[in-house]
């Protein structure tokens, strides 16, 4: 744990102090106590009034049109299920030894990033928000150094934790706005590592498809890998069932990467996704609104007032 300022421990934060101690205390639960206490935490969040609930409702109407309604919400409860699961994995993401990690994961795919990273050119690693996002960082980079983007969470205790952290999640936590620093990363023939798919309505933004609807996003990946002539690759991390931990896939680097249409290239990540939704569903973050569009006209698939994922 690192030293905090004095200011993090007025009354405002005291509520974030107890949830960090209950999901410290997760990081010396058995594995299998873990994932009992996990699927516990989803039961409880799957009852309570959230707005997260009708989010994920219509994404999953979106994506999964030809589900039944009644296995939508069986979904929907193995989602929370998984939710749950994954805010306790942070135990083992922030204070979990490489050991640990190593013990009950596999990574499959190795030879394509190191193959890559012999090119000298840096590899540009991409993948996607699921419920394994945070744990899939670490799994990795205990077998080889990467540096992972992210974004400043607004809870200045938890920017302080998780920061720590990233000391043993990745070589180097660089802000997910910080082109210089992936950059010279690339440059120095390093491993970046980031997730490009929830809703991004900014500079450089496209309307690229998701399963069949428009859905903002950024497409600067292929302009990353044109300056510095990475590699770019897809890296998925899937929860296995029953106790035997996670499976992180590193797949061959996309041929003619980039192209020169954008839009495709962001389509061919996107396809990437998909057949990881749909091989392992429960897993995806479903509570994130991922189809908002980038101007007045575009359909209002949530409502008047869900929070932000």
């Amino acid at each position: 744990m690192p030293r905090f300022p004095a200011r993090l421990f007025a009354p405002r934060y005291w509520l974030t102090w107890l949830g960090l101690g209950m999901v410290r205390l997760a990081a010396s639960l058995p594995y299998p106590a873990l994932l009992h206490a996990g699927r516990a935490l989803g039961a409880v969040a799957r009852r309570l009034p959230l707005p997260y609930l009708r989010v994920a409702r219509r994404n999953m109407a979106l994506c999964l049109p030809h589900w039944t309604e009644t296995a939508r919400e069986q979904l929907l409860n193995r989602h929370f299920a998984a939710l749950g699961i994954g805010v306790l994995e942070s135990a083992l993401t922030w204070w979990g030894s490489d050991e640990t990690l190593i013990k009950h994961s596999e990574v499959v795919g190795m030879e394509h990033l190191q193959s890559a990273s012999q090119a000298g050119k840096g590899v540009i690693l991409l993948t996607a928000h699921f419920t394994t996002l945070q744990i899939g960082a670490r799994i990795l980079n205990s077998r080889f150094p990467i540096n992972a983007l992210y974004r400043p969470t607004k809870n200045a205790l938890i920017a302080a934790v998780s920061g720590a952290s990233f000391a043993r999640s990745a070589r180097r936590a660089i802000r997910r706005d910080d082109v210089r620093a992936m950059i010279s990363a690339l440059r120095r023939n390093e491993v970046v590592w980031y997730a490009a798919d929830q809703s991004y309505r900014n500079k450089g933004a496209m309307m690229v498809p998701f399963f069949g609807h428009p859905a903002a996003t950024n497409v600067f990946s292929s302009r990353l890998a044109e300056m510095t002539g990475a590699a770019v690759l897809y890296y998925e991390t899937e929860r296995l069932p029953g106790t035997a931990g996670w499976r992180a896939t590193i797949h061959p680097p996309y041929a003619h990467f980039p192209s020169t249409d954008a839009l495709a290239d962001a389509c061919r990540y996107h396809a990437s996704i998909e057949a990881q939704v749909l091989r392992i569903p429960e897993q995806y973050w479903w509570i994130h609104k991922r189809f908002k569009g980038l101007s007045a006209d575009y359909p209002d698939h949530y409502g008047r007032d869900p929070p932000s994922a």
